[in-house]
């Protein structure tokens, strides 16, 4: 992989996991004054339209009819079950609580990967995984709130396990029509699942104060487009399981940001687990060369996957 190739993957990880921690601390602001389903469509009827505008200027082609069917269904699991599940399941549990479970992804969409695609991740790989999610459990118990089994948690599970679908089985359809287009099908499609919540939204919209809904808006731009876009990007070089690995990354920064924006300030096993999750996810994406020298693991496979993008 060049270093080009390498750089543009880094700068695509980096923004998809900042983008992803913002959006708790934005879901967060939007739930005083919308519902979990009126914060869902309006949130992607918002990703929708900006989509919609930019489609024209990356020359987005319908896709093949033998498609359609798979594409509506990873945007009814990545988008219409994972949002509601989750914004449901936050009612009930706290957002650092909710953050462990949805920190399961990556291992779900590292699984399925295996079993579908026989995509290795590596004895190292589970380690940093496992260390990751050690350390995603230290900062959710640093909340100070009990984890207790619940209605909530089995909905974030189901949000999780839903995703990890649409991680794992995206690769084929990125290298086919690009991340953008592919982005955009299921953004669209997931959206379209979620115009049964429509009924009332106008009063809502017309009764939220403006902060809350700019939030909304934040959300249905840049953690609900951008953040997919760039992470569909990542897939196509370097895999499903390498990809996600990242995202344990999501929860430590969201703390931080939660610090920053909501004035949360997070406690010491808190910020212990961040770092904690740091190191995992540094084991699981790093290699170290005969040479001694450290280099991502994309490096081992990106060459494979470069020409399809």
């Amino acid at each position: 992989m060049s270093n080009h190739i390498r750089v543009r993957v880094f700068a695509a990880h980096g923004i998809s996991i900042f983008l992803w921690a913002s959006a708790f601390a934005g879901i967060r602001v939007g739930l005083e004054a919308y519902s979990p389903e009126h914060l869902s469509v309006l949130r992607f009827l918002v990703g929708s339209l900006f989509l919609a505008i930019l489609a024209p200027f990356f020359r987005v082609r319908l896709p093949a009819l033998r498609d359609v069917p798979f594409l509506l269904l990873l945007g009814a699991l990545g988008f219409t079950v994972y949002h509601t599940a989750l914004n449901y399941g936050e009612q009930t549990i706290s957002a650092g609580v909710a953050s462990l479970f949805v920190a399961t992804t990556p291992i779900f969409a590292a699984l399925l990967a295996l079993l579908f695609f026989r995509e290795r991740f590596g004895i190292k790989g589970w380690i940093g995984a496992l260390i990751g999610f050690t350390g995603v459990a230290l900062s959710s118990i640093g909340t100070g709130e009990p984890i207790q089994l619940s209605n909530g948690i089995f909905l974030i599970l189901l949000a999780s396990f839903s995703e990890s679908i649409y991680f794992a089985f995206q690769k084929k359809y990125v290298e086919k029509y690009g991340s953008f287009a592919f982005t955009a099908y299921t953004i669209w499609a997931g959206t379209l699942f979620m115009l049964v919540f429509l009924p009332g939204l106008d009063t809502a919209v017309m009764q939220a104060p403006l902060d809350v809904t700019l939030s909304v808006l934040y959300l249905g731009i840049f953690p609900s487009v951008v953040a997919y876009l760039t992470l569909a990007y990542v897939t196509s070089v370097v895999g499903t399981s390498e990809a996600t690995s990242s995202l344990y990354l999501t929860p430590a920064l969201a703390f931080l940001i939660a610090w920053v924006w909501l004035k949360e300030v997070p406690s010491l096993l808190t910020i212990i687990g961040g770092v904690v999750t740091l190191g995992g996810v540094l084991l699981s994406t790093v290699k170290t060369s005969k040479t001694g020298t450290a280099m991502p693991q994309t490096e081992k496979r990106g060459t494979a996957h470069v020409k399809n993008v």
